[in-house]
């Protein structure tokens, strides 16, 4: 993994190639590739590192008639030149690309070897060149074909061939591929933002689907040969959503981003009186639902956390949440009076995807909380409720994250209708939840949090506590501060410090205290105190107008009052600014975090 993208149709310079995988960069990857032919020959092309290190070593303005190229994240391998995508057969005719893992790529090679093959790297990837090669017999469509049904695991895959420049194929099994065609030319890509400056009208390939290019025209195969039909998808945003905007990071710009994002996730969800009408979940009958089942990884997952006490605190219900990666390996028990929620931004997420499939399998219904449509997820769930934050870029979620949590709150209370336990305390949280836009753009205007992080960037540890709801934000804030600005930052629910992580708490170990003024204020003052009296130095993000807070931290942010649920969503874009400033003061690029990809889909 991780971006694919072949062009083919019409003559085109390799700076168009290029043009598009940059377009592909947000995913992470440690090396790119790419592989054209005009019939003459295969040129093959690869370097570790970006994007723009292998535009340095390729002649841009050669023309090609079809080409792939990739970026890859490293799964099978070490990232170097030779592990590097496009991989190609002996003969130096065939060129893949692939995203995902070949469960059987070391049985397969071991047998290619006793046949002569020749393998130049360590990946799983080059195995499949090799097979196409076995079956190839002057027509690549029924090579590749052939080389798929010896496969195990998740693969995309884009093929071309030296001798057939007018000739691609592509291929999906759970990991996404997306087709876009115009007049002149057809676009294969991990998904749609290389497509959309030639066409809005793409189909994203489901599992099993195997496309033959030929030309301008496009044909959608099984595994059998045989044609199907795939309904097209009209993207409704613009090229331009997907730069920059000023902004010095797409990270930044898509966290000022939220207000408007939050928006769009609300409209339609409210009716006049401000009540949740969520219609495309009428016929799960949630009146009977007394179990919930929540799964979901990283960021998703403490979306969810937030949910869980919402729900547990309106609902007379159970709500159960896991980790994707460890529930999917546990016995799945499902019944009629119960329902799993997936959240998954992406809607490719290996974990989820497969968490999915096994509740499925066990009979269950599962509703999808994602921001791609089209994806796998919102293709296999019963139902999705889609985040409408329009494209992310920046690895790191952000807008995303908020409006997870906006779609968890209003499901939450949904079905608090439905069950009939709907009171004046929900109305008075969703009347501030439709107010949050504006709520959120106050918070935006906070110039305290940059001042922040020029003081707190050379820490090399941080703890975040919290309580109650919170301890999910406490959980996000020191994830988005690990991950992006590659500092120590561990996270505890407040009560549990003096059960052992107290211990670190010294003048070099500041703690993010998350202390609204809520039901658990006393109680998180108290923490703070224990913390203090470490010689661990405070800041503390609490409610404006709060001034004892002040008296017991080092430093304070401060927010504006809102319900006690809906601190969550006020302090998201606190957290992620001060993990953002930092990082971008510490010198590091927060959009690439290193060892990290936006979508996850391998285990």
């Amino acid at each position: 993994m991780c971006g694919i993208v072949g062009i083919i149709g019409h003559e085109f310079k390799l700076s168009e190639l290029i043009d598009n995988l940059k377009k592909l960069e947000y995913r992470g990857y440690d090396s790119a590739g790419l592989a054209v032919t005009n019939g003459q020959g295969l040129y093959v092309s690869k370097s570790v590192g970006r994007i723009d290190t292998l535009r340095s070593v390729v002649d841009v303005e050669k023309t090609a008639r079809s080409g792939i190229a990739h970026t890859r994240w490293a799964t099978h391998g070490a990232p170097n030149d030779r592990n590097a995508h496009p991989h190609t057969d002996c003969s130096g005719k065939i060129a893949v690309v692939h995203n995902g893992i070949i469960e059987n790529y070391q049985e397969l090679k071991n047998e290619l070897i006793r046949k002569g093959h020749m393998f130049r790297s360590e990946t799983d990837t080059e195995v499949i060149s090799h097979l196409i090669e076995e079956e190839f017999r002057g027509n690549l469509y029924q090579a590749v074909l052939g080389a798929l049904k010896k496969l195990k695991g998740a693969f995309a895959i884009a093929v071309i061939h030296a001798d057939m420049p007018n000739v691609m194929v592509g291929a999906r099994k759970g990991s996404p591929l997306v087709l876009g065609c115009d007049d002149k030319r057809c676009i294969l890509a991990s998904d749609v933002t290389p497509i959309i400056k030639y066409t809005r009208d793409v189909i994203f390939l489901e599992d099993g689907d195997i496309v033959y290019i030929e030309g301008n025209k496009a044909k959608i195969t099984d595994i059998n040969g045989n044609v199907v039909i795939r309904k097209h998808t009209h993207i409704t945003w613009d090229e331009s959503a997907a730069e920059k905007g000023g902004f010095k990071h797409f990270m930044i710009k898509e966290i000022y981003e939220t207000p408007e994002a939050v928006e769009s996730a609300l409209v339609g969800r409210f009716d006049e009186h401000g009540r949740p009408t969520l219609y495309e979940l009428d016929e799960f009958n949630l009146e009977r639902i007394k179990r919930i089942l929540l799964v979901a990884c990283g960021t998703s997952y403490h979306a969810g956390l937030v949910f869980k006490y919402f729900a547990e605190k309106y609902l007379d219900i159970d709500v159960l949440i896991d980790v994707a990666s460890e529930f999917r390996y546990r016995p799945i028990r499902v019944d009629d009076e119960t329902i799993t929620i997936a959240i998954s931004q992406s809607g490719e997420t290996a974990d989820t995807l497969e968490s999915v499939r096994a509740v499925k399998k066990a009979g269950g219904k599962v509703i999808a909380i994602a921001n791609v449509v089209g994806s796998t997820i919102t293709r296999e769930s019963d139902v999705t409720l889609f985040m409408n934050a329009g494209p992310e870029i920046g690895v790191a979620a952000s807008k995303t994250y908020v409006n997870q949590l906006v779609v968890l709150y209003t499901l939450g209370m949904y079905m608090a209708r439905k069950k009939g336990v709907w009171n004046e305390q929900l109305s008075s949280v969703s009347k501030e939840l439709m107010n949050m836009p504006k709520i959120l753009k106050y918070v935006l205007q906070n110039q305290e949090i940059e001042r922040m992080a020029e003081y707190y960037k050379n820490y090399h540890h941080f703890m975040y506590i919290g309580r109650g709801i919170n301890t999910a934000t406490a959980m996000e804030g020191a994830l988005k501060l690990k991950e992006i600005s590659y500092i120590n930052a561990v996270a505890y629910p407040a009560g549990e410090l003096k059960h052992g992580p107290i211990a670190l708490l010294d003048p070099t170990f500041p703690v993010f205290a998350i202390v609204p003024n809520d039901s658990l204020y006393e109680k998180m003052r108290s923490n703070i105190e224990e913390s203090r009296a470490r010689n661990a130095r405070i800041l503390s993000v609490a409610t404006e107008g709060d001034e004892e807070i002040k008296r017991i931290s080092h430093d304070v942010i401060y927010v504006p009052k809102v319900h006690e649920d809906l601190y969550p969503l006020v302090m998201a874009p606190v957290i992620q600014l001060f993990a953002y400033h930092i990082a971008d003061k510490r010198g590091y690029d927060p959009d690439k975090p290193r060892n990290l990809a936006k979508s996850v889909t391998v285990e």
